[in-house]
């Protein structure tokens, strides 16, 4: 009778502390849930699903990343119960992530009690009423079963390897490797000697190694971002959008903790996970600045010895949709590309890497997207070409060996590097831009290409974009940004019905090249609406 009692008492303290840890886990998640939703309805998130959940001020990770993921599973499902039962006062409306995560639990949950919270005993009083709702949206979708109307909401999920990288400010790479072998098949990388990968869906949230920053979890070609800049031990570097910090401390590693790093961030909410990220690392030389890349001051002795740029700014996000759980999203669910948000992206894009060639000192710019987009990528970087040819860059061949390069939409193109969503599972665009006459490794010489003679010469060649369309880049109108001194706009046309070596277009395209050629005072620019035949 004593033992019946003891065990008793037993299985009582554990659903306690089970029922304790679901109610804070259940508050944690909503206030993830009210930062995703807000950003997703922004367009302008603070983070990922992942990067939110996995700081340091969540406590109870595994428990808060499930709840977070699968409320958003079955988000709109239970927003049209909620709206369908009209059970929420005005009171629990001001708390509705909460109750959307409590509704998930009653509808759908299997295991966490629910005990212990206001929002919880009100919910649960509502019960027939979620239920008798839920069947009425079954038979509104025409459906029989709740996986049949998850169908409907989002795509199925797409299995990539898990890959890590070793942070060798902290340890080094075998070491690692040998610590994970301990309970995964894990192997190197063939690419990035610092990374390493493990089999698709390993939780490696509660692991040691990943708790004391040894390890990061970083996708293959984010790492290949900070690689492809390859800074030097000793070398001033500026990390221009740099939250949430993932690549800043991969620079950091990559050059030995020696030297300095600038990591502007303009958002107060991600320069504090920047500020935890840089902490988990232990990097020390990485200095935190607060405001716009775009309002840095290229002539401020700050500024003056900086040598490379990583400019990896805001982005449509399109290549990494799956891997930051964004098809969970409202807004991944409509079937339309945002096309204003898109071109006010690449005006961002092209502004902030023009600024970027301005630095007096710079050596080496990377510019870096999470997009298969071209206008966020291609068309960026050729709309910057005039003006990286008048600071003396030119375009460079990051990772030779890699197979997928930019779209033929230019010459100079091959230069560009791309990952696929698809095939390489998350898409990453790469463009690197060398100083002509920096001191540069000898297999990087060989690879380096010029701007073009002409630089808006087109291929004439047909490619196809991601919305699958062929376009023709042979007798396109392109507009392209470009600097000048004096002229205040100037439109310039050649015209396919003047033959292709007339002396009259000879003209025009002379008197175009000494216009871009011309000395240009920064921050001034025209445009040219320019027709190639």
């Amino acid at each position: 009778m004593v033992a019946k009692k003891a065990k008793a008492a037993v299985a009582t303290e554990k659903s306690g502390r089970r029922s304790r840890s679901a109610y804070f886990a259940r508050r944690e998640a909503a206030k993830i849930l009210r930062s995703v939703l807000q950003g997703d309805e922004r367009r302008q998130a603070i983070g990922s699903i992942k990067s939110l959940v996995y700081s340091p001020s969540v406590s109870n990770k595994r428990a808060t990343f499930a709840l977070v993921c699968q409320t958003l599973k079955y988000f709109p499902i239970i927003k049209d119960v909620l709206e369908f039962s009209d059970v929420l006062s005005n009171k629990w409306k001001r708390q509705k992530e909460l109750m959307y995560i409590v509704a998930y639990d009653i509808l759908f949950g299997q295991e966490a009690p629910l005990v212990g919270g206001d929002a919880e005993k009100f919910l649960l009083r509502q019960k027939e009423d979620l239920q008798s709702a839920l069947a009425e949206l079954l038979v509104r979708k025409k459906v029989k079963h709740i996986d049949q109307l998850i169908s409907l909401y989002h795509p199925p999920d797409i299995s990539k390897p898990c890959y890590v990288r070793v942070n060798t400010l902290r340890l080094d790479v075998d070491s690692a490797l040998q610590e994970f072998e301990k309970q995964f098949l894990v192997q190197k990388d063939d690419l990035l000697p610092d990374l390493l990968i493990l089999p698709p869906h390993t939780d490696l949230h509660n692991h040691h190694l990943i708790a004391n920053g040894s390890v990061f979890i970083q996708g293959k070609a984010s790492s290949m971002v900070g690689a492809a800049l390859d800074p030097r031990p000793g070398w001033d570097v500026l990390d221009a959008c740099a939250a949430p910090g993932n690549k800043t401390v991969h620079l950091a590693a990559l050059m030995g903790g020696k030297g300095r790093i600038l990591a502007c961030e303009l958002n107060k909410q991600r320069v504090n996970r920047l500020k935890d990220t840089i902490m988990l690392s232990g990097a020390t030389n990485i200095e935190v600045l607060l405001g716009d890349f775009l309002s840095l001051d290229p002539k401020d002795r700050s500024f003056s010895k900086v040598r490379a740029i990583l400019l990896d700014p805001s982005c449509s996000g399109s290549g990494t949709a799956s891997q930051r759980l964004d098809h969970l999203l409202p807004s991944h669910s409509a079937e339309f590309v945002d096309a204003e948000r898109l071109n006010r992206l690449a005006a961002f894009q092209k502004k902030a890497l023009s600024h970027a060639f301005s630095f007096p000192a710079v050596e080496r710019i990377v510019y870096s997207t999470c997009s298969v987009n071209q206008i966020e990528n291609e068309d960026v970087v050729y709309s910057v070409l005039p003006l990286a040819a008048s600071f003396g860059f030119r375009l460079a061949t990051p990772f030779a060996q890699w197979y997928r390069r930019g779209f033929p939409t230019f010459e100079g193109s091959e230069h560009l590097l791309r990952t696929d969503p698809v095939e390489d599972k998350e898409g990453f665009f790469i463009a690197l831009f060398v100083k002509q006459g920096a001191a540069n490794s000898a297999e990087e010489r060989n690879e380096c290409g010029s701007i073009p003679d002409n630089p808006i010469q087109s291929n004439n060649k047909k490619y196809t974009i991601p919305d699958g369309k062929p376009m023709q880049s042979n007798n396109r109108r392109y507009t392209s940004p470009v600097l000048y001194n004096k002229l205040s706009r100037i439109w310039l046309h050649t015209y396919s019905t003047v033959p292709r070596r007339s002396i009259r277009q000879k003209a025009i395209k002379q008197r175009l090249w000494r216009v871009l050629n011309a000395p240009v005072k920064f921050g001034e620019s025209a445009s040219y609406d320019i027709l190639l035949e």
